[in-house]
């Protein structure tokens, strides 16, 4: 597994290349927290090029996904592979995360999540 990020206005975008299983579960989820600019920051996960994602793998996304919730924003997928996808949809993890077909509609949704005056929900604050 390879992992690399950069750092957008408002989000993070870790880009997951390879299988992420019971060996490689551990080094994801401490990448998550090192790489993260802010807590505030949206996460855009590019899975692309991820080819397989066990349960390990789905703990590390779901706890992503809750501590995200918890600060405001949220974890965007972007182009899973079919088989990922649906392990995603069987176990209802898709209902945590936002799902997208491709990274620039991903990146496009935080930039209006984090436009001034529109929360999580995408309703103009009172």
């Amino acid at each position: 597994m390879r992992l690399t990020c950069r750092h957008l206005p408002g989000a993070s975008v870790i880009t997951i290349d390879g299988e992420v299983d019971a060996t490689t579960s551990g080094e994801l989820e401490n990448y998550l927290a090192l790489a993260r600019r802010s807590l505030d920051d949206h996460l855009v996960i590019d899975a692309s090029r991820l080819t397989f994602l066990d349960s390990s793998g789905l703990s590390v996304l779901l706890a992503a996904a809750v501590l995200a919730q918890a600060h405001g924003v949220a974890v965007h997928l972007a182009g899973p592979h079919p088989r990922v996808a649906r392990i995603l949809e069987i176990t209802g993890t898709i209902a945590m995360v936002h799902t997208h077909d491709h990274l620039e509609q991903a990146l496009a949704a935080v930039e209006r999540l984090t436009a001034p005056g529109i929360t999580e929900a995408g309703l103009g604050q009172a």
